[in-house]
């Protein structure tokens, strides 16, 4: 219900009563100048909202006496002051003002909530003042009657304050993060939050251009990549704009009068650029780049030209350019396995980490023998008790695309006793692969934990036993 308006004498007195009397209730003094800071605000404004109208230059060059009767009215539902002035204005006191107020049951309930996910105290009231409080504030709604649109509509009042100040607003943007967790598990939101790609501080086309790639075929890159953004991830697509960049700036430097991709010649341009790559060094340290970016380097120039091959597009080049024996080969060395003695430190080094959820899940990998795709896909009730042939792990689907089941000793059900009991509750999740929702076993702070934060794990823990990297398949 939007606030009631406070056009008439009597209604700006009661609210003035009922100011002054929020005073005494919570114990401050000088109430006499507050009364009349209110007084003025009334002959001014006698309707709230005619002051929320006003720029928001003019809203927050306020007095102090004023904003805390502002917050007064925001806080009992008499005033919507904007996102725009809620996101730019500091409430100091905000706690302490929340806890006599209407929205005192919501607030605590979020931050419960939050808390239950595993966040730190700090970020569940971080994200409660920050974000939780300010949409209750400007919708005028109680906690469980807020929509992914409100959401938004915050988001966007986050963009309009960064292109105001020229400054990004991070720490807003990840407790809004928070919040949308917190309200998709306490049932509220329908969907949980997805983390979006950063946005770009140039486009794919200045970009390239920046790169080098002449200006006559930098429309048939751009156009492929932008064709690219239909089917492809936010990060292949970044990696091939690097990459046809490399090939762009190898073409203006041995043919600057190129006009189309039609025109490309395997000698003058292809052969040329192989041996360009395989001679490439990095920007940092000066030394050779790896098989594998030279293998991309030259992969990416191989779809681009079949590609637009397929696609009858007219620039494509009449004949076929780079084939199979132009990418180098991987070597392929056989795994080599951890010494006895590595593997107990490294054990060790994990069972005393403080990361107890990633440490552990790196054990239940090490106990079972399984990939770490599989391991971020296990479900809760992945233990399966057979009767007389013990308990078994349920492995899902993963990169061989089979199920199976592997057989557990008590000390690996253990393991899986200890993640259940330090990850964190919820909802259950969308299932990448088929999108049904899931109970995961590896979760914290509301989402999945991520291959990276294992592998960020394993290497911490490789360096505190004092081994050199490895990679989970050791």
């Amino acid at each position: 219900m939007p606030p009631e308006p406070a056009s008439s004498p009597d209604r700006a007195g009661d609210l003035i009563a009922a100011f002054t009397g929020h005073l005494r209730a919570t114990g401050r003094a000088d109430d006499r100048h507050y009364e009349r800071a209110a007084e003025c605000f009334f002959e001014r404004w006698p309707d709230p909202a005619l002051w929320a109208a006003q720029p928001l230059a003019a809203r927050l060059a306020a007095r102090t006496r004023t904003r805390m009767l502002v917050t007064f009215l925001m806080l009992h539902g008499h005033l919507q002051p904007g996102y725009d002035y809620l996101i730019a204005r500091r409430f100091i006191s905000l706690w302490r003002e929340l806890a006599a107020s209407p929205l005192r049951n919501d607030m605590e309930r979020f931050v419960a909530a939050t808390r239950e996910l595993g966040f730190a105290d700090t970020v569940a009231r971080g994200a409660g003042s920050l974000v939780a409080a300010r949409l209750l504030i400007q919708t005028g709604k109680p906690l469980p009657e807020l929509t992914a649109h409100d959401l938004d509509e915050f988001e966007v009042a986050l963009g309009e304050r960064d292109h105001r100040t020229h400054r990004p607003s991070a720490h807003y943007r990840r407790m809004l993060f928070t919040t949308r967790s917190t309200l998709y598990h306490l049932g509220i939101l329908n969907r949980p939050p997805v983390l979006r790609p950063p946005r770009q501080r140039q486009t794919f086309a200045e970009r390239l251009a920046k790169a080098g790639v002449p200006a006559a075929i930098l429309p048939s890159f751009v156009a492929y990549v932008e064709r690219l953004q239909a089917t492809h991830a936010y990060s292949t697509i970044c990696g091939t704009v690097t990459h046809l960049g490399f090939f762009g700036r190898h073409l203006a430097s041995v043919d600057p009068g190129i006009s189309s991709l039609a025109e490309l010649d395997r000698r003058r341009h292809i052969e040329t650029y192989l041996t360009v790559t395989a001679r490439a060094t990095r920007a940092r340290g000066g030394g050779p780049i790896s098989i594998e970016e030279q293998r991309q380097r030259i992969i990416t120039i191989n779809c681009l030209l079949n590609d637009i091959g397929h696609w009858g597009w007219p620039e494509a080049p009449p004949r076929r350019l780079v084939f199979p024996k132009d990418i180098p080969r991987r070597p392929q060395p056989l795994p080599r396995y951890l010494p006895v003695d590595e593997d107990r430190r490294l054990t060790d080094a994990l069972r005393r980490s403080p990361r107890t959820l990633a440490a552990h899940a790196l054990l239940l990998a090490r106990a079972t023998g399984i990939r770490i795709g599989e391991l971020i896909d296990l479900e809760l009730d992945c233990v399966h008790e057979i009767p007389a042939q013990g308990a078994w792990l349920k492995v899902p689907l993963g990169k061989l695309k089979t199920e199976r089941m592997v057989p557990l000793d008590d000390d690996t059900v253990a393991i899986v006793d200890r993640i259940v009991e330090v990850r964190s509750p919820g909802l259950p999740l969308p299932h990448p692969r088929h999108g049904r929702r899931v109970e995961f076993l590896l979760t914290h702070h509301g989402k999945r934990v991520t291959d990276y934060t294992l592998r960020r794990e394993l290497q911490r823990a490789a360096s505190q036993a004092g081994l050199s990297p490895i990679v989970p398949h050791h």
